[in-house]
């Protein structure tokens, strides 16, 4: 790499040619630190590089935001097009633009000149390395001044060793064994001096006893990943060779990550619980289908060219399927019909919990897939989303004694995991293995692992999955009160994160209203899933358990208020709503497993016909379903949570279990919005409507308020007659009214009308308040766009009329107005 500079009163050029690599001479260094001056205007020409290398990119963007800080104003230019898009995708747009045009950059200043320490020094050499005695606190690789702090923690081990790397080099060009005074504790620690991070890669080395039966499982052949790797190399790209075996894992090792990246004064949103709309999405399906006509298919990228669409939903907070780094090649099975690869699409299988999905990322590439996700997030709070990562925390990707040892298993399997004292994996998670969650080491690392997602990357919430395990002993017996729930309920630095569990397991431990919530849980509502499936299908015996569910699930959430519970009728796992109406039984055989997996509980309807169909009878009827089964859930009391692509009439086939499969199955395509342009506007409309009636999201159960102040909710039930609800088990139908008060008086009178008989039902209205009047404002059996009104006062009036013919099946929603 060569560089020239020019010079004159108030502007410089720098011009590089070359391959642009992460390091310049000294001397260069500190003559381009004396341009960076307030008021001047430095040129950085990049027509004569040949290559750019992802080391230097991260040196520029430390200038670029260095130069910002002090008044300087930079203007590249000769940006190649290829590296420019792949900065528009990481979020740097403002960095390396291709115009010749000069503005202040939104980065912040580089690191001073490093102080005098007397820590800043080595006292011993290590492999040709200047080394000190670490730090035992925190775990994992830590900048210091002139060096990178290691610490692992390992109780067993007898010898632990740091292996260094380059990119892309697949045997360690150092190897530093811990002196046996470099342990505190249980912790190795060692402070190692002069590494280029940038151009640095790690693992570990570590030497025990093999005695499987106790629990150790020492392996000194294997290198192993640092538990609190923050960035993986070797997972840039997404795919698997069709030649891997069981025992052939890719070379997955940590990277340290700068933490330098510029939130532009982001802060979390902390939307009011009650006013949350989720929406569970994956990250690669929302946009890998051509269709979604987005620069970067299936990326952090990707994603954020579609916030448009998520807000013009309704949508304030969207619920990641996992997008810590996870092995997609360990399902090592094939398309029974095609041979085609099947894959671990969905990513319940933890590798890195730190760390982001690389393959996830556009830039990932450049090794900025954290900068990508950064942005992401960044731009869904200003456009008013909450973000919510799916987290597992109940198992790993090292599966059982017959899966790879990758990381935990090889530094102190008897710690992290449950065993059997045969020392065999417990497994609560039907995964092969289950983590040993309330041990004090591995609940300060769940601990530590939220904390780092909240305050790098700004996350607003987490979604447990299989969360039941994480309140089981290291026997597996469920505990009163688990520490690891309460310390993340009482956790300083996650006080106003939202925590939502999964309140099963796979052992057979089902607490949906049980969970231990210690005042901030909440939960996804299985009880209403099932409930409203059955109601919505015309199942005798449900009226009495649905008019709980609609109402917040007082019978569950008693003392918790209706806010405790996150209501869905589907979700990844199990059916599409367009699915859930259009097949009575699942079709899961493209999964290899002979059509044995998913669940057989799918309490669907085909309305007639089982998969696709032309009878326009029938598909006007699924159609139907659909918008009752939106309205039911937007018109329910707690938390809606809707599915990626539901607005749309996304459909997997009939396949309920679709874990497997990177393609069109999970793909969502973007010409449904044309194709279901009437379901989507529905949705949309649904969802704004329940934003404009605080009586449809109220934080307390009905008839309790918190303080005097308080405003509250009166809910009373009706049948076809006012005030006499059917709760025989041959009723199909219900009928309320909701009346919010606050200190001033009335504000706001809704009467709901759940006809799921197969024939139309008569409904007397009760009286309106004096003064008011009823007006019809949904009617999912009406035909688009009378099924629902954006103008309420344009309504048909219900004055003087008593009775109200309620098609079959269908919804009716009733707002008072004052005359």
């Amino acid at each position: 790499m060569n560089v020239r500079i020019e010079q004159d009163r108030d502007r410089a050029w720098i011009r590089f040619t070359g391959t642009l690599a992460g390091h310049l001479p000294q001397n260069v260094e500190e003559q381009i630190r004396g341009l960076l001056l307030p008021g001047h205007e430095i040129i950085l020409d990049f027509t004569g590089v040949e290559r750019l290398s992802s080391h230097a990119l991260r040196r520029l963007i430390l200038v670029a935001r260095y130069a910002r800080s002090v008044g300087c104003r930079l203007a590249p230019t000769g940006v190649p097009q290829d590296l420019h898009e792949l900065l528009v995708a990481a979020g740097f747009e403002q960095l390396l633009t291709r115009a010749d045009t000069v503005g202040n950059l939104p980065l912040l200043h580089v690191r001073s000149a490093t102080p005098f320490r007397l820590d800043a020094y080595p006292t011993h050499s290590v492999a040709g390395f200047g080394v000190r005695r670490g730090e035992a606190l925190p775990f994992g690789a830590t900048l210091t001044p002139r060096g990178v702090n290691f610490a692992l923690f390992s109780r067993h081990a007898e010898t632990v060793t740091l292996l260094l790397y380059r990119p892309g080099v697949l045997e360690p060009f150092a190897e530093l064994l811990y002196p046996d005074t470099y342990r505190v504790g249980d912790v190795w620690a060692m402070t190692v001096f002069d590494l280029d991070v940038d151009d640095l890669e790690y693992a570990y080395r570590l030497t025990g006893p093999w005695k499987p039966d106790r629990g150790l499982r020492f392996r000194s052949d294997v290198a192993l990943l640092d538990p609190m790797a923050q960035s993986l190399a070797g997972t840039e790209t997404w795919g698997c060779p069709s030649t891997i075996t069981p025992l052939d894992r890719r070379v997955m090792r940590g990277r340290i990550v700068p933490h330098d990246f510029d939130w532009n004064g982001d802060r979390a949103l902390q939307l009011p619980v009650e006013d949350l709309v989720i929406y569970e999405m994956h990250v690669r399906g929302f946009t890998k289908s051509e269709t979604s006509g987005v620069e970067y298919p299936g990326t952090y990228a990707g994603l954020r060219e579609k916030i448009p669409h998520l807000k013009s939903l309704g949508v304030n907070c969207v619920e990641l399927m996992p997008i810590f780094e996870f092995d997609e090649c360990e399902n090592l099975r094939q398309h029974p019909e095609t041979g085609e690869r099947l894959v671990n699409y969905w990513g319940y299988s933890t590798v890195a919990f730190f760390a982001p999905k690389t393959s996830y990322a556009a830039s990932g590439v450049l090794g900025m897939q954290s900068d990508e996700l950064k942005t992401l997030v960044l731009e869904f709070h200003r456009a008013g989303i909450e973000v919510i990562l799916d987290v597992v925390f109940n198992h790993t990707a090292e599966l059982d004694v017959n899966g790879p040892t990758l990381s935990f298993r090889g530094i102190d399997d008897r710690v992290y995991y449950m065993l059997a004292p045969d020392g065999g994996y417990l497994n609560f998670s039907g995964c092969g293995n289950t983590l040993n969650c309330n041990h004090p080491v591995v609940r300060e690392f769940v601990r530590n692992c939220l904390r780092h997602w909240v305050m790098e990357y700004h996350i607003d919430g987490f979604r447990f999955d299989l969360a039941s395990i994480l309140g089981r002993d290291s026997r597996g017996n469920p505990l009163s009160s688990p520490p690891l729930l309460e310390s993340l309920a009482r956790d300083p630095v996650l006080s106003h994160t939202k925590l939502i569990a999964e309140a099963w397991d796979a052992g057979g431990l089902y607490q949906v209203g049980t969970f231990p919530a210690f005042g901030r849980w909440m939960e996804w509502n299985g009880k209403y899933r099932d409930c409203a499936r059955k109601f919505l299908r015309g199942d005798p015996g449900q009226a009495g358990e649905m008019a709980q569910r609609l109402i917040g699930s007082p019978d569950v959430y008693g003392e918790r208020g209706p806010t405790a519970s996150v209501n869905f009728v589907t979700c990844h796992d199990g059916f599409t709503m367009q699915d859930l109406y259009s097949y009575n039984e699942k079709h899961n055989w493209a999964n290899g497993e002979e059509n044995r997996d998913g669940t057989d509980m799918n309490d669907s309807w085909n309305c007639g016909v089982e998969g696709p169909t032309d009878d326009e009878e029938i598909l006007s009827l699924r159609e139907r379903m659909v918008r009752n089964a939106l309205a039911m859930l937007f018109l329910s009391q707690g938390v809606p949570m809707l599915l990626m692509g539901d607005e749309m009439g996304r459909t997997q086939d009939g396949n309920n279990n679709t874990y497997c499969h990177d393609g069109p199955i999970n793909w969502l395509d973007w010409s449904l919005t044309e194709h279901y342009a009437d379901r989507l506007r529905f949705c949309q409309e649904l969802i704004a409507f329940r934003q404009r009636h605080p009586a449809l999201r109220h934080h307390n159960h009905a008839g309790q308020r918190q303080f005097q102040e308080a405003d509250l909710l009166d809910v009373t039930w009706h049948g076809v007659e006012p005030h006499q609800p059917d709760w025989t088990p041959s009723s199909r139908s219900l009928a309320l009214q909701l009346r919010l008060y606050s200190v001033r008086g009335l504000i706001d009178v809704l009467y709901l009308v759940f006809n799921m008989f197969w024939e139309p039902l008569d409904f007397r209205l009760p009286a309106a308040p004096d003064g008011w009047i009823w007006r019809r404002v949904i009617d999912t059996a009406a035909a688009g766009p009378d099924d629902i009104l954006t103008n309420e006062s344009a309504g048909e009036s219900f004055l003087h009329k008593t009775r109200v013919n309620v098609a079959g099946r269908s919804v009716t929603v009733f707002v008072a107005q004052a005359q």
